[in-house]
């Protein structure tokens, strides 16, 4: 169950070179109902160990820049560019806006900050990252801002997953959009 549920939280990634074209299950993280968080993580995990190229890179992204900013017009696009280009920000600080929500899976909860987006049925694709978070909890669907540093992690499997391990997690007034192309 953990990993269907998973499944449809990362359907979005394919959503931008669309549903039919064949993708590389070295570089893009599955998302069609097959591995879910398990083989996208691990997956991303390679592309940090360098067995990947540089796959369809968003470009006007400053690297070296000390935060950096996933924007509401091309937010689809810059988690792509992450999820296919991790070993380029791994260890750098990403700051995005989404919805606070938690997934339970068995004996352990996963907390994701999202954004939805075109999928292949429709809106029934997300977009964002896994996001760690030692303080205060939001409240499920909360609007929040995520700042943090993108890392990889292991899980007691010897899972390799993704996640922004958070400096901040602020709750913001005003919603942002939801829903994003």
């Amino acid at each position: 169950m953990k990993k269907t549920i998973l499944a449809v939280l990362f359907v979005f990634v394919l959503v931008l070179p669309g549903c039919t074209q064949k993708q590389s299950a070295a570089v893009v993280p599955s998302s069609t109902g097959g591995g879910g968080k398990a083989d996208s993580q691990n997956q991303a995990a390679g592309a940090a160990s360098g067995s990947t190229a540089n796959h369809g890179k968003v470009e006007n992204v400053d690297l070296n820049a000390d935060v950096i900013e996933i924007k509401e017009k091309l937010f689809i696009a810059q988690t792509n560019d992450i999820y296919l280009n991790v070993d380029q920000y791994l260890g750098k600080t990403i700051k995005y806006e989404g919805i606070f929500t938690t997934f339970t899976f068995e004996d352990s909860s996963y907390d994701y900050v999202i954004r939805y987006g075109p999928g292949c049925c429709g809106t029934d694709g997300n977009a964002g990252f896994e996001v760690s978070w030692s303080g205060n909890r939001p409240a499920e669907n909360d609007w929040v801002e995520a700042v943090g540093i993108l890392e990889i992690y292991e899980e007691e499997d010897g899972s390799a997953y993704l996640r922004l391990n958070l400096d901040s997690l602020t709750v913001l007034e005003e919603r942002g959009a939801e829903f994003v192309s």
